[in-house]
């Protein structure tokens, strides 16, 4: 039952995605790999894996575009110069840090959201991490493109 349940949320959430983006870009997380640590259990209750293959078979027949794309660094790099600087969360003690101020620009960012901006800038080949570039509000929206943190789901 609980697993009807979650495909069923799945397939709701993946629908209204697909539904309401132009194109969608996904991180390479790799579920199995993180389901070996402590947090395996709340990994594998959210059913990523499904999650992708849902979003990949409905894009493909809705024909929306549909990429998964390396997300290396993306919670480190800064969204508006792409640099890495000193003050970005690094390694496992940094996971705790959820806002981070670049040394280079002084722009704050939210680490979850400037991951969500640096994977799209990936997804448009405007970004490769560690490279400087300038990523305005305005392209991020063009497109029908949105920053959707699906772990809030």
């Amino acid at each position: 039952k609980i697993a009807n349940r979650r495909k069923d949320a799945l397939h709701k959430f993946s629908r209204s995605l697909v539904n309401r983006s132009g194109e969608i870009y996904v991180g390479n997380v790799k579920s199995s790999s993180l389901a070996k640590t402590k947090m395996a259990k709340s990994v594998l209750d959210t059913g990523w894996a499904m999650l992708k293959t849902m979003l990949d078979y409905k894009c493909a027949h809705a024909g929306i575009v549909f990429k998964e794309v390396n997300e290396s660094y993306t919670t480190q790099a800064c969204s508006c110069c792409g640099c890495i600087s000193v003050s970005s969360p690094k390694g496992r003690s940094g996971l705790r840090i959820r806002e981070w101020t670049c040394s280079e620009c002084g722009v704050t960012h939210d680490r979850d959201i400037n991951a969500a901006r640096n994977i799209l800038a990936v997804g448009h080949g405007r970004l490769a991490v560690g490279i400087p570039a300038i990523i305005s509000l305005s392209d991020l929206a063009e497109g029908g493109c949105q920053i959707v943190n699906a772990a809030a789901f």
